[in-house]
């Protein structure tokens, strides 16, 4: 009887301890963290609810922030994120680098690129002086949708325009169909492995003047290597790198900002 007992109070300690290993792991770990949460977590609640991750943000926001006022959008999505279920929205941390780099820039014609849920667009718009423009790539109809919402309970859709499709067949039609002469800020927050093919397009496309500020968000996790190498060994740019921690996380990671040099 007594050794029963010692190998249940051993078991229930072991997996305890694993629990603890997750909790740590998930905490400090990216890519468990984003298998647990992305992978594991996510698909659990989806069934369950019957409701994607991104209409529950939506929903929390509806039922929760301010409407008009793109702060407590902000602030309402960060707390949900931080506290409920994670999301990969550039986040608080970051999120104060995105806001003194728009700051400083003051643009009149900004590009995102990676709309998601509509958190960058609506902290960016936020900071828009009076007649400047955000366009906003999302290739994603669902994502498109939810974001529509947030911007327009933000309050800042006079200023927002969503382009829904592959960032490289948008960033071509931006000067003819957008009327967009050239760029003044832009935020690379979509796929990771586009970053250098974008920036070229952008380039090619004559989208970048003397002084356009890039942004880019995840260069350490999950990564932009090649952009990195790219972007630091190219004469065209001047390149200072932010160090920071992944959205809602501990785990390391940084922006890089691009200045285009002509």
């Amino acid at each position: 009887m007594l050794e029963s007992s010692s190998v249940l109070l051993f078991i229930v300690f072991l997996l305890l301890f694993i629990l603890l290993l997750i909790v740590v792991l998930i905490r400090k770990n990216g890519t468990v963290a984003l298998i647990w949460n992305e992978i594991i977590r996510e698909k659990i609640t989806n069934f369950i609810m019957n409701q994607s991750k991104e209409q529950r943000i939506l929903n929390f926001v509806l039922q929760n922030a301010v409407r008009g006022d793109p702060r407590s959008v902000v602030d309402t999505i960060d707390k949900y994120c931080s506290q409920k279920e994670w999301a990969m929205n550039v986040g608080d941390e970051k999120g104060l680098i995105l806001d003194k780099t728009l700051e400083e820039v003051q643009p009149s014609v900004a590009l995102e690129l990676g709309t998601y849920c509509g958190y960058s667009a609506v902290r960016t718009a936020r900071l828009l002086k009076a007649g400047a423009r955000l366009f906003t790539v999302e290739f994603n109809p669902e994502f498109a949708a939810i974001a529509k919402q947030m911007i327009e309970f933000a309050g800042v859709q006079d200023k927002v325009q969503i382009l829904e499709g592959p960032s490289d067949e948008i960033i071509p039609q931006l000067k003819k169909k957008y009327e967009v002469d050239t760029l003044d800020f832009v935020f690379l927050d979509h796929w990771k492995d586009k970053y250098t093919s974008d920036t070229i397009l952008l380039q090619e496309c004559n989208l970048l003047r003397k002084g356009s500020v890039l942004l880019a968000d995840n260069v350490i996790y999950p990564g932009a290597p090649e952009f990195l190498k790219y972007i630091r060994n190219n004469p065209r740019f001047q390149c200072t790198n932010y160090p920071s921690h992944l959205e809602y996380m501990k785990v390391e990671d940084a922006m890089e900002k691009a200045v285009f040099l002509g």
